[in-house]
């Protein structure tokens, strides 16, 4: 998977659960939301004052290392 400002942040957590911490760490504490999970980064990193291109980086450096295949 590769996540851009499109990419739901449902997909993301569905494809590897570990990938949580990541929006934890921009103030987005409530992934359980049905509404959040729909929101796409872009949405997501614009309601929480933080970086899209940031966070979309460190995602895409976590799903694409080794140490993850799999993880779901």
């Amino acid at each position: 998977m590769t996540v851009d400002k499109t990419t739901l942040i449902g997909d993301i957590l569905d494809a590897d659960e570990t990938t949580g911490r990541y929006f934890a760490e921009m103030g987005m504490h409530c992934l359980g939301c049905p509404a959040s999970r729909g929101e796409t980064v872009e949405q997501a990193c614009e309601v929480h004052g933080t970086d899209a291109d940031t966070l979309i980086k460190k995602l895409n450096e976590h799903l694409s290392s080794s140490s993850n295949t799999g993880s779901r």
